[in-house]
């Protein structure tokens, strides 16, 4: 299970449980309905905790964009396949033959790409189920729909009296507890939201503020369980000082989670001073929660502050601070790449994915879009986000069709995303584009990545000797530019790989020797393991497997803690020739499952080049050969299907080879 820890108590709903769980048992999709603050998440949670099966729950209100909803899911199921089919059939592929339960929380933005997203996987998967949260229902004719009320009135008392002993364990109810309550409609956010309030105020002195802030709405009239849980948020706005409204307006224009530095640099001007001041009050009032070193903002608490934020006529102007603090931290995070903080940066890109995304899907359009997408190349490649990259690449170039240094490295980032997916005429077509615009400009770095590009394409589609000529360019025009390159790295890996398949091993060892001592000097970890792979290789040649394989584990270890699936496949491959080299051939059957499992999720298997598949083709034929056809295809089918499992039986080393084992997460 992935779901969520409950940080506080779970109060009374014993009937909607049970109700919920009997329609769960009834139906395959069954959508928890009703307003903002009501329960909705809690419920859902606290149902699927008994469930039989796996439960996997995904978080959709950072998501903002449609498109990319399976992609969110796709996460949320540990599922890093980046297939040039559309995520939402990759996504229904792979539960096809689960059983599990899937939570998709906070739909109602989303309602269109959630149906369709949820039709494909209730065909092709007749084992998952969906509960979704929504304020609205997805609209298909399986679905069965389940109105979330607030609490009874009794509830809503335990619950305010609980949260509020929390808070003052002195705590004492009084009749004004009563009168807080029914006026609060038994909205569990709204109780909540009030109960942290009494370090200040006694319940009386909030009900007869509460009285005051209805009649100031509305006149006290009530037309809605919504218009309760409003007010109730426009009373803990109206006890908020002016500096604190205004920050949380501000802070509306952040997706997900943000730190007090982004909340500083986006939210601070001369009106708004004491920033980390003022995000402590705000946490302290429940209006943002902190997260260790993190904040964020329930979606009702986030919608109320962008209406205000609109109120005050900055929404777009807080979006522009917003897209160019991320703008800064990508150029920042590009230029620092090839160095010693690469797994710094790596962390980083996790927490603001949202963020990053939202930056882009405002921008997108623009020139500042353009150079965005561009500086985040590394996300899309070396972290192994390439179907986002992908997605925002196509736009962007789409959009911004003026030549320029932006849209070269945007053509060279397009062109290495679709090689990493075996779009291979693609990458043709923005290789030749991208050299012509960077010869033009006399963009040497840019020439040197399309160049590059353009080597390793004519080196998978068969021409080593034209490949190594074109890769020797790409180094030159690197030299050219000066300064430091994580291309020369990546283009030093490639030429060893020529060098590999016209047989000139020791030449091959040479450079990788350079070529990771360039790395050590440097703190480079990435393109460190390509030349990890090329050593390996030479030392397999040479007859040394243990050496290959120790060498194989570093750089399958970096590759996967990034992410970066396409390197972790090519050493996933060189791991199953070094089992098969020691005769453990049940270990290379597993490893060459996993290794064909995540080569499938780019859609071209070892980039369709038999120069660069024959190694791996030949150890599948010799450990058949030694297994026999029946145990080979069990050992493949068992790394086919969990190649996360057989990713870590790797990294343990082989036996007798003297290596500590140690173990490694699934990648992020």
């Amino acid at each position: 299970m992935n779901l969520p820890a409950e940080t506080s108590t779970f109060v009374g709903r014993d009937l909607e449980l049970s109700e919920v769980s009997r329609l769960m048992g009834d139906s395959r999709l069954v959508t928890l309905t009703g307003p903002g603050g009501v329960g909705k998440t809690r419920l859902a949670i606290r149902a699927a905790a008994t469930a039989v099966e796996h439960v996997y729950f995904a978080e959709l209100a950072a998501e903002q964009n449609g498109d990319l909803l399976a992609h969110a899911v796709a996460a949320a199921l540990g599922l890093r396949e980046q297939s040039v089919r559309p995520q939402a059939e990759v996504v229904a592929e792979h539960l096809a033959d689960k059983r599990l339960l899937l939570i998709l929380d906070t739909c109602e933005h989303l309602i269109a790409a959630t149906r369709d997203l949820v039709t494909r996987i209730l065909v092709a998967a007749p084992g998952v189920r969906v509960l979704a949260t929504s304020r609205q229902p997805l609209g298909l004719p399986s679905e069965c729909v389940y109105r979330v009320e607030p609490l009874a009135d009794a509830d809503a008392q335990r619950l305010f009296c609980d949260r509020a002993v929390a808070v003052l364990p002195q705590f004492t109810p009084t009749d004004a507890v009563v009168r807080l309550c029914t006026r609060l409609e038994g909205i569990p956010l709204a109780l909540e939201l009030a109960a942290r309030r009494l370090r200040a105020l006694s319940p009386q002195e909030l009900a007869d503020r509460l009285d005051d802030r209805f009649a100031l709405l509305g006149g006290g009239s009530r037309t809605g369980r919504h218009d309760g849980l409003r007010s109730a948020v426009g009373w803990s706005h109206e006890l908020c000082t002016p500096d604190e409204r205004l920050l949380w307006a501000r802070l509306s224009v952040f997706a997900g989670s943000f730190d007090v530095e982004a909340a500083g640099q986006v939210c601070a001007d001369e009106r708004l001073g004491n920033v980390p001041g003022v995000l402590a009050r705000l946490a302290d009032k429940s209006i943002v929660r902190a997260d260790d070193d993190r904040y964020r903002m329930l979606d009702t608490i986030r919608e109320y502050g962008r209406d205000w934020l609109r109120e005050l006529g900055e929404e777009e102007l807080q979006l522009r601070r917003h897209r160019d603090y991320y703008l800064t931290l990508a150029r920042e995070a590009d230029a620092d790449w090839f160095g010693p903080n690469q797994f710094t940066w790596a962390l980083w890109v996790r927490c603001e994915l949202p963020n990053l995304r939202l930056a882009l899907d405002h921008s997108i359009a623009s020139a500042v879009g353009l150079e965005l997408v561009g500086a985040l190349w590394f996300v899309w490649f070396c972290l192994g986000e390439i179907r986002e990259g992908r997605y925002y690449l196509d736009r962007a170039l789409e959009r911004n069709g003026k030549p320029g240094p932006a849209r070269t490295k945007a053509l060279w980032a397009a062109a290495w995303v679709s090689f990493a997916q075996g779009d291979l005429d693609l990458v043709a077509h923005r290789t030749a584009e991208a050299c012509e615009a960077a010869l033009e400009q006399r963009d040497w770095v840019g020439a040197g990545y399309a160049h590059l590009s353009l080597g390793a394409l004519t080196i998978v589609k068969g021409d080593p000797e034209r490949g190594g000529v074109t890769v020797e360019q790409a180094i030159g025009y690197f030299e050219r530019a000066g300064g430091r390159h994580v291309g020369k790295l990546v283009a030093a890996t490639v030429l060893g790989l020529c060098l590999l398949m016209r047989d000139e091993h020791e030449r091959a060892a040479a450079l990788m020797a350079e070529q990771r001592a360039e790395c050590e000097s440097a703190g480079e970890v990435w393109a460190r393991s390509g030349g990890d792979y090329i050593r390996s290789r030479v030392e397999l040649g040479r007859g040394d497997p243990v050496a290959a394989d120790r060498l194989a584990r570093a750089g399958l270890r970096a590759v996967w803690r990034f992410g970066d699936l396409l390197s972790s496949a090519v050493a996933v491959d060189q791991l199953a020739m070094t089992a098969c080299a020691v005769g453990d051939h049940p270990r290379a059957a597993r490893l060459l499952g996993a290794g064909q499992r995540i080569w499938d999720s780019f859609g071209l298997s070892q980039f369709g080049s038999p120069d660069f598949g024959g190694p791996r083709l030949e150890t599948e034929r010799q450990v058949r050969a030694a297994l026999g056809d029946a145990e080979f295809e069990r050992g493949y089918r068992e790394g086919e299907q969990s190649p996360e499992g057989a990713v870590g039986h790797a990294l343990g080393g082989l036996p007798n080879s003297r290596v500590v084992r140690w173990n490694l997460p699934a990648p992020e």
